[in-house]
C-alpha cells in the first residue's frame, strides 16, 4: 500500500461569546512553543497560512493558530442570533474582540500576533488598544489608515463592487491579480483568487468596512505605541497597491522601537502568494521573538 502523506496541522471548533453573541470558531493549528495567532486577510480564512503550518522551521518554536473570523471559511454564521437580517460589517472592535477572546479561551501566555492585510491594520491597532495581551504584534501589509485611492469610494461604492449580484464571486477573485507581483509562482496567484472566489455575500465587502474606514490611527496614537509593552514589527511588499512599502515606513518612523522591513519580490498577500519569499523576511523577525523569549 502507498504511504499516504498526512500534515501535521489539526482543525478544531471553539465556542466564543463576544458582545452577547456565541460564535463557533474554526481554527487550525500546528507546532509547540511560543502562542503564535494568525489573522487572515478581508474576504478569506485560515487557509492562506497552510505552508506556514505546514514549515517545520517555524513550528518548532511557535504553536501557530490561524483562525477563520465568523462568516469565514468553517466559521459559520452564529446559530443564536438572525444575521440575516442585518448588514454584515467589520468594525474595530470586533477585529480586536476575537483574537483577544481566543488568547483568553486557549489561556495562552505571553501570545504572538501576525496578520495580513486587514490582519495587518489589526496588528497596528492591538499594539495601540491592547497591548497587555500580547508580547508581540506582526502587521503584514499594514498601515495607519488605507491609502485614499481605494477607501474614496465610500462603503456605498464598496458593495456596488464587491456585494453586486450582477458581479459573480469568479470576478472578485480575479481582481486580486493586481494585488501581487506578477512574477509571483503563478499556482499560487490562482489559488489566492481561488480563495478569494468562495466568500460568502457580502462578508468581502462587510470587511473593507474596517479595512477602508474604520482603522484610522492618528499620528499621535501610533506615536504613543510602548513597544516595551508590545513589539511591534512591520513588513510590506514592493507589489502591494493599498498599502505600500512607504506607507509602512511612515508608520514605522513614527513608533519608537518598531521594527520595519520592506519585502522585495512580493505583493498584498506574501504569505501565499510566494511563501518561500516570504519566508527569507520573517524568519528573522521569528529568530528574534525567540531570542527575546528566554
Amino acid at each position: 500500500m502507498a504511504k499516504v502523506k498526512i500534515e501535521p496541522i489539526i482543525g478544531k471548533y471553539m465556542y466564543l461569546t463576544v458582545k452577547g453573541i456565541e460564535y463557533r470558531i474554526y481554527y487550525e493549528e500546528a507546532g509547540q512553543g511560543i502562542p503564535l495567532v494568525l489573522g487572515h486577510t478581508a474576504g478569506a480564512d485560515g487557509r492562506e497560512y497552510r505552508r506556514l503550518l505546514n514549515d517545520p522551521d517555524v513550528t518548532k518554536n511557535f504553536r501557530c493558530i490561524a483562525f477563520d473570523l465568523p462568516f469565514h471559511g468553517k466559521s459559520l454564521p452564529p446559530e443564536n442570533d438572525a444575521w440575516w437580517e442585518k448588514e454584515y460589517n467589520m468594525y474595530t472592535d470586533d477585529m480586536l474582540a476575537f483574537p483577544n477572546a481566543i488568547v483568553d479561551a486557549l489561556e495562552l501566555e505571553n501570545p504572538v500576533y501576525m496578520g495580513m492585510s486587514m490582519g495587518g491594520h489589526l496588528a497596528i491597532d492591538i499594539a495601540l488598544r491592547t497591548p497587555d495581551k500580547w508580547m508581540a504584534c506582526i502587521g503584514l501589509e499594514g498601515a495607519l489608515h488605507t491609502d485614499d485611492e481605494y477607501a474614496s469610494c465610500g462603503l456605498e461604492g464598496v458593495r456596488y463592487e464587491f456585494d453586486n449580484p450582477m458581479i459573480g464571486t469568479a470576478e472578485v477573485g480575479a481582481a486580486m491579480y493586481l494585488n501581487m507581483n506578477p512574477c509571483s509562482p503563478y499556482k499560487n496567484i490562482k489559488e489566492v483568487s481561488w480563495l478569494y472566489s468562495q466568500g460568502g455575500p457580502g462578508i468581502f465587502a462587510g470587511d473593507l468596512t474596517y479595512y477602508n474606514e474604520d482603522h484610522h490611527i492618528t499620528d499621535e496614537e501610533a506615536r504613543s505605541i510602548d513597544t516595551d509593552k508590545c513589539m511591534l514589527y512591520l513588513l510590506n511588499g514592493e507589489y502591494d497597491p493599498n498599502t505600500t512599502v512607504a506607507e509602512g515606513q511612515e508608520v514605522a518612523d513614527l513608533i519608537p522601537g518598531c521594527k520595519y522591513t520592506a519585502m522585495m519580490g512580493l505583493g498584498h498577500f506574501p504569505v501565499c502568494e510566494d511563501y518561500d519569499t516570504f519566508k527569507k523576511y520573517i524568519m528573522p523577525v521569528f529568530d528574534e521573538i525567540v531570542r527575546n523569549a528566554k
